[in-house]
């Protein structure tokens, strides 16, 4: 039998209460360590016999009452060649055999009595030697002895007597009686009178002021006295071992003696306790092939009066009980399982006639709260390691108890293990008793044949269980009007009665409402990130087309600046040299004339340069407002990190990187990175009615602002983690920022081996380490860039 079920269907206090009936430890003991028996012939025999005993309890003949002591640790003695009993152990021994055989005579109408040995000569030979308080009877070896003592210790008193009569002597001694020191008399002598009286000091009190003298006339009679007495002790051993032998002749019937007496006591207990429960011993036909579980005004041995009688019949081989919490559904589960136990311990049942119980060759229960702070196992995770251990166990002939199966989880999760368990059960043969709240076992007791609901019944007018179990039905949980009948308010009563109305308290209403917002939220953001790109990327296009226009204009300033420049230096030396041919010679009409003609040209062309430059302004401003108004200018025709290209004559297709020095680009061609002039770089279309990569419009946006000190690629897969930090190396080496720290955690370490990998083999990084403990440690590493 398992063990701990014995001790949550509590039958340790059964078998205790059973073993406090025996009337001899050795019995007691035996009781405590016996289990119910799983032999369904050995369970009918004992009944048989403990009703037995039961009617002669009853028939009012008088029982004996007398205590046997133990003795099954004397009788390996006899086995001793040379052994001898003490008076004690010998008068336990016959004592033995005298109440047992006494209780024999009491049960001579039972079969019991037959095939017990006669152990009546050990009783004989015992009390010959002792009388019946165990003392020594006076024997004729023994008489002379006790004779020759008795006469010594006459002379004794007489010459003590010699020295407390004397008017002399009196006034030295301590006191007027003699005392015994090792069993030898003396004198109590004052200290100050020592020397006055001869003899052997044999002892000295502890204030000194007293001494334990042996007078030299007294100590011959003190010898002969010791030699006496040791002649008796050794004629009772001589006695003991005689009679010793004589018991050790009869040492095996003696032995089975002992053994029927012990167990007729352990029968006499179960019948005493049977007894007093007023039950009823339940008839086995046929043992185990007795199938029928039926148990009629059951009363729980260990509630007293206060035990409610139930009804509880099994026709299939698994019973459910569901029905409110108070109702008595543990109750009733236990009450059947304790009942098993009782009626394979050979006892009897407080229920009514026609009951009758199958006999088990195990039984399991799983009952309360068994969770381990130890284990850490929560209280679901106890019961399904225990109900696991129990289905590789149980077999065709087991009983399972499972209290609230599959309890504290979730309903709809719960309900499919337990269901599950049960079909299990119904595999191996087993028999089942089930209490739940599940409705879905409810309705697998509905739909299986092989197994039945029942409930236990709730008035609903007075809010209380009858304790009585309705075959056939489910019951209903009621923990609304528990609730309400236990305490919680009116209020709160009436709130929750609404949820459940209207559904509200329905978990699974809840998860599916729960997971339509989480798709709404899914939704909602994934249309974010696609306006976020969205405008990114306009952005991006914004900023490139005013890149190019500020460029343009640029150019086109400086390339009037360059003309103004050419033209003023032209009209310098032109002017200069007719300074000269003026200073150099006489001044004409002609001379003058050429000077006027070319200062009047230089203010046309000035005029013209001007005018020219007022209409490229005019043109640039209208080109930009138009471009910004209508989109009209590609950006794929500008060159920027992240662009994928065609480069060089040979058109391999790669991806901007970064800007190198003034009109020329790094682009990295599979692993390789290498550096074109921006004339050899044809952009690759991108595909018609594609948004482009969210990554190009971060690095252009990026470019106007300060670099992230930090990158975080946490929850990325290793190429998303990769791009990134490519991105934001480039963005860092355009605006100049030389180190940034790359938060990737620790996890398996992949992101930490790939971006370390990575960052091996950049030639633009300069160094790269984890970071300090304190600020993140293996998983974080800080890079440092070339500059």
């Amino acid at each position: 039998m398992d063990k701990k079920t014995l001790g949550l269907l509590e039958f340790d206090l059964i078998r205790a209460r059973v073993a406090d009936c025996a009337r001899s430890d050795e019995a007691r003991a035996r009781i405590l360590s016996e289990e119910p028996f799983t032999d369904g012939d050995k369970v009918i025999r004992t009944k048989q016999l403990c009703a037995a005993v039961v009617s002669r309890i009853t028939g009012g003949d008088a029982e004996p009452q007398a205590r046997l002591p133990s003795i099954g640790a004397l009788l390996p003695v006899l086995n001793v060649e040379g052994a001898a009993f003490s008076l004690e152990e010998a008068f336990a021994v016959g004592s033995f055999v005298r109440e047992g055989g006494a209780l024999l005579r009491w049960l001579d109408v039972l079969e019991l009595a037959a095939g017990t040995p006669d152990c009546s000569g050990v009783e004989r030979e015992v009390f010959r030697v002792l009388d019946k308080d165990g003392e020594l009877r006076d024997l004729p070896e023994l008489k002379r002895i006790k004779e020759r003592i008795a006469a010594i210790n006459r002379d004794l008193q007489a010459i003590s007597a010699s020295y407390t009569n004397n008017d002399a002597l009196r006034r030295m001694l301590q006191s007027g009686l003699p005392s015994q020191r090792d069993g030898r008399l003396v004198i109590a002598l004052k200290h100050q009178f020592k020397g006055k009286v001869r003899g052997i000091v044999r002892e000295v009190s502890a204030s000194g002021q007293t001494l334990f003298i042996e007078p030299e006339d007294i100590v011959e009679k003190n010898n002969e006295l010791t030699v006496e007495r040791r002649r008796f002790d050794a004629e009772v051993r001589r006695i003991l071992h005689d009679m010793t032998v004589k018991i050790a002749a009869e040492k095996e019937p003696l032995a089975l003696f002992h053994e029927r007496i012990i167990f007729i006591e352990t029968l006499r207990a179960r019948a005493h306790y049977s007894n007093s429960t007023g039950g009823l011993f339940l008839q086995q036909d046929g043992g185990r092939q007795n199938r029928v579980f039926m148990l009629k005004q059951a009363r729980h041995p260990l509630l007293g009066v206060k035990a409610v009688p139930i009804d509880m019949l099994m026709t299939t081989r698994i019973l459910i009980i569901s029905g409110p919490n108070t109702g008595g559904k543990t109750a009733a589960l236990k009450t059947a399982g304790l009942f098993v136990l009782m009626n394979q311990f050979g006892l009897a049942l407080p229920l009514a006639e026609g009951s009758a119980l199958p006999v088990f060759e195990s039984i399991f229960a799983d009952i309360g709260d068994d969770q381990s702070l130890e284990r850490s196992l929560s209280t679901f995770s106890a019961h399904i390691s225990a109900i696991a251990s129990m289905l590789n166990k149980a077999g065709e002939n087991s009983l399972v108890l499972l209290d609230e199966l599959c309890a504290g989880t979730d309903p709809a999760e719960g309900g499919a293990i337990a269901m599950a368990i049960l079909d299990s059960i119904l595999e191996k043969s087993c028999f089942c008793i089930v209490t739940t709240h599940h409705g879905a076992l409810k309705n697998y007791a509905f739909s299986n044949s092989h197994v039945e609901n029942a409930s236990v019944e709730f008035d609903p007018a007075t809010l209380s269980p009858s304790y009585r179990i309705v075959m056939g039905l489910p019951g209903e949980s009621r923990a609304l009007d528990i609730s309400r009948h236990y305490g919680l308010s009116a209020g709160l009563v009436d709130r929750a009665r609404a949820y459940l109305d209207e559904g509200r308290g329905d978990v699974s209403v809840l998860i599916a409402g729960l997971k339509e917002k989480y798709r709404a939220a899914e939704d909602g953001l994934r249309e974010l990130a696609l306006e976020k790109q969205r405008l990114l990327e306009e952005r991006r296009k914004a900023d490139l087309r005013e890149l190019r226009l500020r460029q343009k204009e640029t150019e086109l300033r400086e390339g009037a600046v360059d003309k103004l420049r050419c033209l003023l230096d032209e009209s310098r030396k032109t002017l200069e040299n007719l300074v000269r041919e003026v200073k150099e010679g006489e001044i004409s009409r002609e001379k003058t004339l050429k000077v006027k003609d070319f200062l009047l040209e230089l203010d046309r062309t000035v005029d013209r340069e001007s005018e020219d430059l007022k209409v490229m302004q005019v043109e640039l401003a209208g080109q930009e407002k138009t471009q910004s108004c209508h989109n009209a200018a590609p950006a794929d025709t500008m060159i920027y990190p992240g662009l994928t290209v065609l480069a060089g004559a040979k058109r391999r297709r790669g991806t901007v990187r970064r800007p190198a020095k003034k009109g020329f680009w790094v682009v990295e061609i599979g692993s390789v990175s290498m550096t074109f002039p921006e004339n050899e770089l044809v952009a690759e279309s991108p595909p018609q009615n594609t948004v482009k990569p969210a990554s190009a419009s971060i690095d252009y946006r990026m470019l106007a602002s300060p670099v992230a000190p930090e990158l975080n690629v946490r929850g990325m897969r290793l190429a998303d983690a990769i791009d990134a930090l490519q991105r934001h190396i480039d963005s860092a080496l355009v605006l100049g920022q030389r180190e940034f720290s790359v938060i990737h955690g620790k996890g398996d370490g992949i992101l930490q081996r790939g971006i370390h990998d990575y960052l091996k083999g950049q030639s633009v990084v300069a160094d790269y380490h984890f970071s300090h403990p304190d600020f993140g440690g293996f998983g974080r590493t800080e890079v440092t860039l070339a500059q």
